[in-house]
């Protein structure tokens, strides 16, 4: 049985990334914005807790934990951005219209290790892990979601041993998918079955952004280039071991063919140019 920490953590990997799947398909600007925004970022801290479940409850059909909302407020295991709008009226220019969560997770420990170019002897490695975006919806196609991504992007490549930010989209919502897509995040791997919603199974894209030289093993192109190189390499070898053995041709009118007889030195050559993968 999983311990209770990972439990939770499973439950919010796969409910809290649930906006990213679905939710970020309605981009239409709200008419009722009567003043010209202008946004600002910052962290969530705890005087949002109220605004910050609000805005879960309104763009989310499910329902969240007391304990995940305390987590992003308080900054326990999570880190979080929040967009305001300073010209906002009736003092309300520090409320917050959207925020993204995230999570740090070892490299080694995640489920994309397997899609990581790293070195595994380094334990610190890690990786960030999207947990939620929202945008309240009058805030919409002003560009937020997409600036709030790049914050976390900066705060990834600011980590040293970060190799990598990743997220989960439902494979419907092509929106999200151009999104990302455009942002230079990788596709790398469809996972079947992933979200459960009203009774009914929904496949999940997994899309990668990788920093700091983090990059994905060797695809099949990098693949046939490296097996190529040794074959040349090879090839090289084998023909110098051939020019460099003696011929020697029998006495007398014996109509036998040459004799190759290998130099000793040749004996103790070691093959050192091939690269092994």
């Amino acid at each position: 049985m999983l311990h209770k920490w990972k439990q939770e953590f499973l439950y919010n990997f796969k409910s809290i990334t649930y906006f990213l799947g679905i939710n970020y398909t309605s981009l239409m600007v709200n008419p009722r914005i009567q003043h010209r925004p202008t946004i600002c970022y910052r962290p969530i801290k705890p005087s949002d807790l109220e605004t910050l479940e609000r805005i879960h409850s309104d763009v989310f059909p499910i329902r969240y934990e007391s304990e995940f909302f305390q987590s992003v407020v308080n900054g326990c295991d999570v880190v979080s951005w929040a967009a305001v709008d300073r010209s906002r009226p009736d003092g309300q220019s520090d409320e917050l219209i959207g925020f993204v969560t995230a999570r740090i997770i070892l490299a080694k420990d995640s489920e994309i290790a397997d899609l990581l170019r790293y070195d595994s002897s380094r334990v610190d490695q890690t990786l960030v892990y999207i947990l939620t975006l929202g945008v309240v919806d009058a805030y919409r196609n002003l560009g937020i979601a997409t600036a709030l991504i790049r914050e976390v992007i900066k705060y990834a490549s600011s980590i040293p041993v970060c190799r990598a930010v990743y997220l989960h989209v439902i494979s419907y919502n092509n929106p999200a998918i151009h999104l990302y897509t455009k942002m230079s995040f990788n596709c790398v791997r469809r996972l079947h079955g992933f979200y459960l919603i009203n009774g009914q199974h929904y496949d999940s894209y997994l899309f990668v952004y990788y920093v700091n030289g983090g990059r994905s093993p060797c695809s099949p192109l990098e693949l046939v280039t490296v097996i190529v190189r040794c074959m040349k390499t090879g090839l090289k070898s084998v023909a110098a071991k051939l020019m460099m053995a003696k011929v020697k041709w029998p006495k007398g009118n014996e109509t036998r063919g040459p004799v190759l007889t290998q130099n000793k030195r040749m004996t103790n050559i070691e093959c050192s140019g091939l690269e092994y993968v």
